[in-house]
């Protein structure tokens, strides 16, 4: 039977120093460095939110040789890539060949090999790098490792309360996340048609609660 969680929620950037100041202005806390992902040209900073759920800042690797493939997480579009924002979330399965063919019609892309270091995992990625439904559906992922990643991350005290979801079309965002046997704490909630999808994320921070995302009236989230 079918299963997936919330794994990791994603910050997109222009750069990594830029991503690092949106979460230190929008949550007081600092990333940890994360590591490179080659094949990509890619590389993130990360914030544990617990002992299976993280926090992902992503951005193109100035120092990498450029993919010969469009980098994930449109990365390399300009006009959706042009500041820090909570571009998309990440949903880990038990079976992700299985839950790949039960997202459909949502274009997830095709699951793929990915390893870093000592990580080895499974994840979709679309051809042309975009996001599904503009971020609001999330990539899957399964990872082939014993623990999960975010279990040796540094703990800065914060943790995922819930994560928003505002879309316009919410019941098939809804429907998909059924298929794939979704359980966690979200919510989505329906835009009218035309209206621009965002997601926010509710955190728990050694301050207080805080939010990431948004509206596009935010400065950081001007997609």
């Amino acid at each position: 039977m079918l299963h997936s969680w919330i794994d990791h929620i994603v910050i997109s950037a222009p750069s990594l120093e830029q991503g690092a100041h949106y979460l230190r202005q929008t949550l007081g806390v600092d990333p940890q460095v994360g590591g490179e992902h080659s094949r990509m040209g890619t590389h993130n900073c990360l914030l544990k939110l617990g002992e299976d759920v993280y926090l992902e800042v992503i951005a193109a690797n100035p120092e990498a040789t450029p993919p010969a493939r469009a980098r994930w997480f449109q990365l390399d579009d300009p006009h959706w890539n042009n500041g820090p924002k909570l571009a998309t979330w990440v949903a880990r399965t038990n079976d992700i060949q299985a839950a790949a063919q039960a997202a459909r019609p949502v274009p997830i892309g095709e699951v793929q090999a990915m390893s870093r270091g000592n990580l080895d995992w499974l994840i979709s990625i679309p051809e042309d790098g975009t996001l599904a439904l503009q971020g609001a559906a999330p990539a899957l992922i399964q990872w082939n490792t014993p623990t999960h990643p975010a279990s040796a991350m540094q703990d800065g005290g914060c943790s995922l309360i819930r994560l928003d979801i505002f879309h316009p079309e919410a019941q098939a965002l809804t429907s998909m996340l059924e298929r794939i046997g979704f359980d966690g704490n979200m919510q989505v909630f329906p835009l009218q048609e035309g209206a621009h999808p965002y997601l926010v994320a509710h955190i728990q921070t050694p301050a207080g609660p805080r939010q990431l995302g948004g509206t596009s009236a935010d400065p950081y989230n001007q997609a």
